[in-house]
């Protein structure tokens, strides 16, 4: 009996099940960081698919596949970083008050959960208010634009990173 469970686990290959296991875990992390700030989702997304390819590179997955990922994940941030500063525009911001946003959003990315948020609404209604010299109601209005724009950033990056992992699998299991 004992020969039986040998020679079974010796079928086994474990470096495909440790390399897809990986795969799994960093594309679970990815999407779950892609709303949760303080993971880098759709980057864990394109590096489980690097990984994968020069540790399994046999298992199907192309480079194109890598460098389309890459692409994808470079549209992703590029948009969660324009949307807070694209919303406060749609909703009347001045060029102070996006630049608000966009300092805010920096300032945001050294502090957990609420910087990301709160550091975009007040840098965006700092600036419409001490230099673009708004008052407090449309200060607020083009405030509400960056916190919408943000929420759409979201919305945006999230359909990316399931995208991303859908090609993933796409090119690995039927191209």
């Amino acid at each position: 009996m004992s020969d039986w469970i040998h020679n079974t686990l010796a079928l086994i290959d474990w470096n495909a099940i440790g390399v897809w296991t990986l795969t799994g875990v960093l594309m679970t992390a990815g999407l779950v960081g892609t709303v949760m700030p303080l993971l880098p989702g759709p980057l864990l997304i394109f590096i489980a698919s690097l990984v994968h390819v020069l540790l399994r590179p046999q298992s199907g997955v192309t480079w194109w596949c890598v460098v389309w990922l890459g692409l994808l994940t470079g549209i992703a941030y590029a948009l969660d970083f324009a949307s807070g500063a694209l919303g406060a525009k749609a909703f009347g911001g001045s060029r102070w008050g996006i630049f608000g946003v966009i300092a805010g959003g920096l300032v945001g990315l050294f502090f957990p959960f609420p910087g990301l948020i709160v550091g975009p609404v007040v840098g965006g209604f700092a600036c419409e208010l001490l230099f673009a010299g708004k008052a407090i109601g449309g200060a607020a209005k083009s405030t509400w634009g960056a916190l919408v724009g943000t929420g759409m950033g979201l919305v945006a990056r999230l359909v990316i990173a399931i995208v991303m992992v859908v090609s993933f699998f796409i090119d690995a299991f039927w191209i």
